[in-house]
């Protein structure tokens, strides 16, 4: 039989493992914004990456990436010294899923239609999700209202 100490310490150990492959804490957050654009311009804004990498900025993208997002492509973005993976697990009409890792362990959902657009993140990170997501939100706002003055 083991000592207490020893098995403190095994314990100990084992928390620490955990503690390093799940960095951070769960954060989940759902925002639903109007924005006056389309609904095809909501969809070029979040799926073609020229448009991505504009609005998305100062977060850089993996260079040499198709124009469009499809399913199955890995790319990462990088913001600062920290970088996260994606992978584009869903593309559909109005939806587009991607599987994060790295700085983010988890997903980041984004659903749009006709004058709105919602997104929904989860994971585990130390980044302030919520607020990287608000930020996001607002930074594809202005970016549409600037590239599509008609809409509004």
């Amino acid at each position: 039989m083991q000592s207490p100490d020893k098995r403190a310490s095994g314990i100990l150990k084992a928390h620490t493992l955990l503690k390093l492959t799940m960095f951070g804490t769960f954060q989940h957050s759902s925002l639903r914004i109007e924005i006056p654009a389309t609904e095809q311009a909501l969809r070029q804004g979040l799926l073609h990456t020229a448009s991505l990498q504009k609005w998305l900025f100062p977060q850089q993208l993996s260079t040499g990436l198709p124009e469009e997002l499809t399913e199955g492509l890995v790319f990462t973005s990088r913001l600062g010294p920290i970088a996260i993976q994606h992978k584009v697990d869903q593309v559909e009409a109005n939806t587009l899923r991607l599987l994060l890792s790295q700085g983010i362990d988890g997903f980041h959902e984004w659903h749009w239609g006709e004058g709105w657009v919602q997104s929904r993140i989860e994971g585990i990170s130390l980044l302030p999700l919520n607020l990287g997501q608000t930020l996001s939100l607002l930074s594809l706002r202005q970016f549409l209202v600037a590239t599509h003055p008609q809409a509004h």
